[in-house]
């Protein structure tokens, strides 16, 4: 069966908002997320959550805690629900190979839904069970956050994080990229790499999307980025839109462009732009990589063929370290679950970001050993963390940078295959035009 199928218009905003790289970047402490259409307008109660552990290790480990803070019965429960079972996945995976001897990892989960205003209630829900470390899933809680875990101290690290969140850096870790990094690197490579880059003018290029809190920074990365290299690109046009499935205005606004960078849910503006009759090439970011289901569903894989997509992994068709762990602990845990995972897109793939907060522990525990372990430790671990995966130095940290990604890979996507095909090797990360 499927787990992540044909969804509804706020789970398909949350789901964006959240794999964004910069979700919900906009938010601050006081501001309450919208109440999702179709559920009640009263609070839900909050149910904190403690995830089962494995059996006891014997008395001398120690037990270090991760508070996860994440939405388990919101509305974008479905893909949170993934991004829960990989964290969940990856510990017992290294309780049960040992792989931080001394030491037995623990989650203890609080449910936000989704709603900023619980982030805080969660922090201490999770604190008082004692977590060691706060891992935020549900990323508009970062925002709100941030100030609290630099005052007390406490490492806090989110799939995402924006860029004032991290500077000045403080005890706050991005496991990922920002979006103006991603737009910098992903037109860099095109304008370089592709073989259609127009041979003998700059290239028209232009997007549309919704005003989601990352397209809009991505789009401004692309049209400074053309603004500062006129020999290759001519920018046509950024225009953002409320939550839309309609778009006529954005797709004759962008008929003669070469590239368009495309709403992360495609299907619809991919179906409106190729019934029109117009030919530019797609491109997008990890945002693009969480749906592919839906490409599937609605069969537009003609519609999105040669899309390029700047991503943080390679794909399940490839080889590499986190897909072939990714593949291995969805047969191990999820068989009967496991084709539909893959096929739903990059979701399990995410098991790189846990895998990056526990490797950090592993090397705190290998400095300073188990009975030596507390914040202090793992913060200055975290920001001189190192790692090098399948030969490159993936991710890394020193005491200014809090984003981890240094490379990342494109992908094209394939109509004949039905499937994204790596096109590149890694590609390092830009942030400047």
């Amino acid at each position: 069966m499927r787990i992540i199928g044909k969804i509804g218009i706020p789970s398909l905003i949350i789901i964006l908002v959240m794999l964004s790289l910069l979700a919900a970047c906009s938010d601050d402490s006081k501001t309450e997320a919208p109440t999702p259409v179709g559920t009640p307008t009263a609070t839900p109660t909050i149910i904190p959550t403690e995830t089962p552990t494995p059996t006891q290790e014997p008395a001398e480990d120690i037990v270090i805690t991760i508070g996860n803070i994440s939405d388990m019965t919101g509305p974008g429960a479905m893909i949170f629900g993934v991004m829960n079972m990989v964290l969940d996945d990856l510990v017992e995976y290294y309780n049960e190979e040992n792989l931080i001897p001394g030491v037995e990892l623990k989650v203890v989960s609080y449910d936000t839904q989704y709603d900023p205003a619980k982030a805080i209630p969660g922090y201490e829900w999770v604190r008082e069970k004692g977590a060691d470390i706060i891992y935020v899933i549900a990323t508009p809680a970062v925002a709100v956050l941030t100030a609290r875990a630099n005052d007390d101290k406490v490492v806090l690290f989110g799939p995402t994080a924006a860029q004032e969140d991290i500077t000045p850096p403080g005890y706050v870790f991005s496991l990922g990229s920002v979006p103006q990094c991603d737009g910098y690197t992903l037109i860099k490579w095109i304008a370089e790499n592709d073989p259609d880059f127009p041979k003998d003018r700059p290239a028209k290029i232009g997007g549309a999307s919704w005003t989601d809190g990352y397209s809009d920074k991505h789009m401004d990365a692309l049209k400074k980025y053309a603004e500062n290299h006129p020999d290759q690109y001519e920018w046509v046009g950024t225009y953002l839109t409320p939550f839309t499935f309609i778009w006529g205005p954005e797709v004759e606004a962008l008929k003669d462009c070469d590239y368009v960078y495309i709403n992360p849910v495609m299907t619809q503006f991919a179906q409106e732009y190729r019934a029109a009759g117009y030919n530019a090439k797609f491109i997008g970011s990890v945002a693009h990589t969480t749906m592919m289901d839906q490409i599937d569903d609605a069969d537009l894989w003609d519609e999105i063929d040669g899309t390029l997509i700047l991503n943080t992994s390679r794909w399940w068709n490839d080889e590499g370290t986190f897909v072939e762990l990714s593949k291995e602990l969805l047969q191990k845990n999820h068989a009967s679950d496991a084709e539909s995972l893959i096929r739903s897109g990059s979701g399990y793939l995410g098991i790189l970001v846990p895998y990056q907060m526990l490797e950090i522990i592993r090397q705190t525990i290998e400095a300073v050993g188990p009975e030596n372990f507390d914040t202090e430790a793992l913060y200055n671990t975290a920001q001189s963390f190192s790692h090098t995966v399948d030969g490159i130095e993936r991710y890394s940290y020193t005491e200014t940078k809090r984003a981890s990604t240094n490379y990342m890979v494109i992908l094209e996507a394939r109509g004949a295959e039905k499937d994204l095909f790596r096109v590149s090797e890694w590609v390092p990360i830009i942030c400047a035009p």
